[in-house]
């Protein structure tokens, strides 16, 4: 199924927002022993990963800096690696690389969105 830019940057703000919302409230140390909410930060980061491969190769042009292969390729160890998962790896990416994708991300959405206002 086809989905738009903007349906994607949505998708993809709405589950950084549960990350930022989710580090906020829990340590580390609580994160490392809760396999539920282990599994919630795994899965947001593999909807994070699949949006950002579907969105289109003009903006991944237009924003090289922004790390897209980066972010989609901890998808595919997530999705890949499921036996494997390091979750200091996964704790790390949302406590610390996330926030980061998100100040990019708002300036994208609203250039993107400036230019289609136009």
């Amino acid at each position: 199924m086809y989905r738009s830019n903007e349906e994607l940057f949505k998708h993809i703000f709405d589950e950084i927002v549960f990350l930022e919302s989710e580090t906020r409230t829990i340590s580390k140390e609580v994160f490392l022993k809760d396999e539920k909410t282990q599994r919630a930060f795994a899965r947001s980061i593999e909807i994070i990963g699949e949006a950002v491969k579907n969105i289109s190769s003009d903006v991944i042009i237009k924003y090289k800096e922004v790390p897209w292969r980066n972010i989609a390729g901890m998808r595919d160890k997530l999705i890949h690696g499921y036996f494997s998962v390091d979750y200091e790896i996964v704790w790390d990416v949302a406590k610390n690389i996330i926030p980061e994708f998100k100040n990019q991300l708002i300036k994208i959405m609203d250039t993107e969105k400036k230019k289609n206002d136009n």
